[in-house]
């Protein structure tokens, strides 16, 4: 008759700990996907890093990430099901969540990055001095900030439609440009200007914070699903920690994403964005990052009726659920 050998009591402890600390299984992991609101850059190195270092399975979530672009809009995912969580802008979000029941779970942008961009020649050096100028203005709500505070001061601009080019600036068709702190204002640098050349006017100095960057899903999903939504929000955190932690490892992982994208890629200007990424994300570490904070959903929530891209919004209460704290 054989003797049952039991295992020592160690051996059990460490096979529990050694389950507790190991991803979870294929067949465990819930599936998600989220849509990114445009195309594959440094703009979105955390999620990136989260993705390709395995966060989100060690937080039980199998996530597909897409990309979207021109022509995509990521709040349509969300209503179509075709997604369940998607980044979108603040403002946007505000605007979307009047006709489509979506939540903020996280806000990662802190600080706008929304800039106008003027020559050093022209003598503009306050947002005063539009007064009178030609202003070239993306479409929707990458309006608001500037109509907001065209309002604010009383400047009475001409508002020029600009598209992704920025030949009209270049060719003094425009006093001043629209612009990213991360993407167009470095890219008129890699045009042959410098930056002494260039005359940067921030929304954000002008009292204009509309935090950018956000995680949104559908309420439900919100109700139905917070320990997804929580495990999303906490590997997408830690990934931009890792980002900004370990920059040339993740702006790799950026530039294999863009060439299978088939997105022209710059390492120089990546490095650039991520750089500003951290800048604008980790802008006041007295905010938790990935929180949004009520002041600044009240100021652009009341900068949009205002301008009239909204009649009335929701509360805070009712649009922020705090997957981050």
């Amino acid at each position: 008759m054989r003797t049952r050998i039991r295992p020592p009591r160690l051996a059990l402890l460490g096979v529990l700990l050694l389950a507790l600390i190991l991803p979870a299984p294929a067949s465990a992991l819930e599936k998600a996907t989220l849509i990114l609101q445009w195309l594959p850059q440094a703009q979105f190195a955390g999620f990136f890093a989260a993705k390709d270092l395995g966060f989100y399975e060690e937080e039980g979530v199998d996530l597909t990430l897409l990309s979207g672009g021109p022509d995509i809009l990521a709040s349509e995912y969300l209503e179509s099901g075709k997604a369940q969580f998607a980044t979108m802008f603040l403002a946007t979000g505000i605007q979307r969540r009047e006709n489509l029941p979506i939540v903020n779970i996280a806000q990662i942008v802190q600080r706008s990055a929304l800039m106008l961009i003027a020559m050093k020649s022209s003598g503009i050096t306050s947002f005063q001095d539009l007064e009178g100028r030609k202003v070239g203005l993306w479409a929707n709500e990458f309006q608001t900030q500037a109509r907001a505070l065209f309002r604010q001061y009383g400047i009475n601009a001409t508002v020029v439609p600009q598209t992704s080019s920025l030949d009209l600036f270049l060719r003094g068709g425009v006093a001043a440009c629209s612009g990213m702190w991360y993407n167009e204002y470095h890219t008129l640098t890699t045009y042959g200007l410098d930056q002494s050349d260039l005359q940067p006017l921030f929304f954000n100095d002008a009292g204009l914070n509309f935090p950018e960057d956000g995680i949104y899903c559908l309420e439900k999903t919100a109700e139905q699903r917070p320990d997804l939504c929580r495990g999303l929000v906490r590997a997408t955190i830690r990934g931009w920690q890792y980002a900004f932690a370990h920059p040339e490892e993740t702006l790799d992982i950026v530039m294999q994403r863009m060439r299978a994208a088939k997105v022209p890629a710059s390492r120089v200007h990546q490095r650039w964005m991520l750089r500003r990424m951290e800048d604008i994300i980790m802008s006041d570490m007295d905010t938790t990052l990935g929180v949004l904070r009520k002041d600044d959903f009240e100021s652009v929530a009341k900068a949009l009726v205002d301008t009239g891209f909204l009649d009335e919004h929701v509360p805070y209460e009712d649009f922020y659920k705090g997957m981050a704290q």
